[in-house]
C-alpha cells in the first residue's frame, strides 16, 4: 500500500492548488481527521496518567514500530536521504523531544486544552527565527499580532487574572513556552531540510532523535517508567499512533492538495477541538482563560489568512512534521 492517494490530472484551481480527483471535499475531510486526532492528544496524555519524560519517550518509541518499516520502503523506492538533509532531520528531532516532554509537563500543570492552545506560540517563534536565519521580513501585521498573542498566553495559562484550581500557571506558562519555540525550531529546521523526495524518512529519523532526547531529558527530569502498566499503554499507544502517525499521514498527504489558506485556516480546528475535549473530560478553565485561549486562536487565524505561503503551522504539516 503506497502512502500517496492516485492523483487523476486536473488543472490547479484559483490559487494554483492542484485538486484530487474526488473533488476538494476529499482532502478537506482528511485535514479536519487529521486535526481532530492532533487535538486528541493531550487528552490522551493527559489520561495516561504518566510523568513527562514517560510520556514524551514511550509515544516516539511506539511510533517508530510503524515508522521505521514505511521508512525502509521508502527509501527503497526513492533511494537514500542525503546525509546534509538527514542531520537537519537529527538536529530538529533534539528540539521535538524537548518540545514533547515540556508540552507533556504542561498538560500536567494547567491541562490538556491550555497546553494544546499555549503550543501555539510558535507561530511567534518560527518568523523570528526565519528573520534570524534567513532575514525573511517581518511584515507590520506580524508586529501588530504579536502583543496580542502573548497577552493571550498570559492569560490562558493563568499568569494573568484568575488561574484554575490544582493548576500551577507560572510553570504551565514557563513549560508551554518552552515547547513553543523548541517546536518552532523543530519545524524551521524540518523545512530546511526540505523533503528532496523523501515524506516518511525525516518524520521517522527525526522522531527517533526525539525519543532519544526525551529519555535523555526526561530521565533527568522526571524519570522514565518503562512498565506504566494499563490503562496507561492504552492511552500512551492511541496517543502514539492516533495522535502522531494517523494524523500525519491524513494531513501529510492531504494539504498539499489545498490551497494554503484553506490548511492553516483548517488546522485552526486543533487548538480548538483540543479545548472542547479537555471540557469533555472533565477540565473547567477560567473565563480568563478561556479568553486567552480565544486570544491565541484569533492571533494565530489572522497571522495564517495574512500569510500568502500559509501559516508556519501549515508548511510544517505539509511535509509530514506532526506537532503534539
Amino acid at each position: 500500500m503506497t502512502l500517496r492517494e492516485k492523483q487523476v490530472s486536473t488543472p490547479p484551481d484559483g490559487n494554483g492548488t492542484r485538486r484530487a480527483a474526488g473533488g476538494p471535499a476529499r482532502p478537506v475531510l482528511a485535514v479536519i481527521a487529521g486535526s481532530a486526532c492532533i487535538s486528541a492528544s493531550a487528552v490522551f496524555m493527559k489520561l495516561s496518567g504518566t510523568n513527562a519524560g514517560t510520556g514524551a519517550f514511550l509515544r516516539c518509541a511506539l511510533a517508530l514500530l510503524v515508522l521505521v518499516p514505511l521508512a525502509v520502503r521508502e527509501a527503497r523506492r526513492v533511494g537514500p536521504r542525503p546525509l546534509r538533509h538527514r542531520s537537519m532531520d537529527l538536529g530538529a528531532g533534539v528540539l521535538l523531544g524537548i518540545d514533547l516532554v515540556f508540552w507533556a509537563a504542561a498538560v500536567r500543570t494547567v491541562g490538556a486544552s491550555v497546553a494544546t492552545v499555549l503550543l501555539n506560540l510558535q507561530v511567534v517563534v518560527f518568523p523570528l527565527l526565519a528573520r534570524l536565519v534567513t532575514g525573511t521580513r517581518l511584515t507590520r501585521r506580524f508586529v501588530w499580532m504579536v502583543p496580542v498573542m502573548l497577552t493571550g498566553v498570559a492569560l490562558a495559562g493563568g499568569a494573568i487574572g484568575q488561574s484554575a484550581p490544582g493548576s500551577d500557571p507560572v510553570a504551565g506558562v514557563v513549560f508551554g513556552t518552552a515547547a513553543g519555540v523548541t517546536y518552532a525550531g523543530y519545524l524551521f529546521l524540518m523545512r530546511l531540510g526540505g523533503g528532496q523526495g523523501h515524506t516518511v524518512s525525516p518524520v521517522c529519523v527525526s522522531t527517533a532523535a526525539a525519543a532519544g532526547t526525551a529519555a535523555v531529558l526526561g530521565g533527568l527530569w522526571t524519570g522514565i517508567d518503562l512498565n506504566p502498566g494499563w490503562p496507561a499503554w492504552g492511552w500512551l499507544l492511541a496517543l502514539s499512533l492516533v495522535g502522531q502517525v494517523l494524523a500525519w499521514l491524513l494531513i501529510a498527504t492531504a494539504l498539499p492538495r489545498l490551497a494554503p489558506q484553506t490548511g492553516a485556516a483548517l488546522l485552526l480546528l486543533q487548538p480548538v477541538l483540543a479545548f472542547g475535549l479537555g471540557l469533555a473530560i472533565g477540565e473547567r478553565p477560567t473565563p480568563a482563560q478561556a479568553v486567552g485561549c480565544a486570544l491565541v486562536i484569533a492571533a494565530v487565524w489572522h497571522h495564517s489568512r495574512a500569510s500568502r505561503g500559509g501559516a508556519p503551522e501549515a508548511a510544517g504539516a505539509r511535509r509530514g512534521e506532526g506537532g503534539v
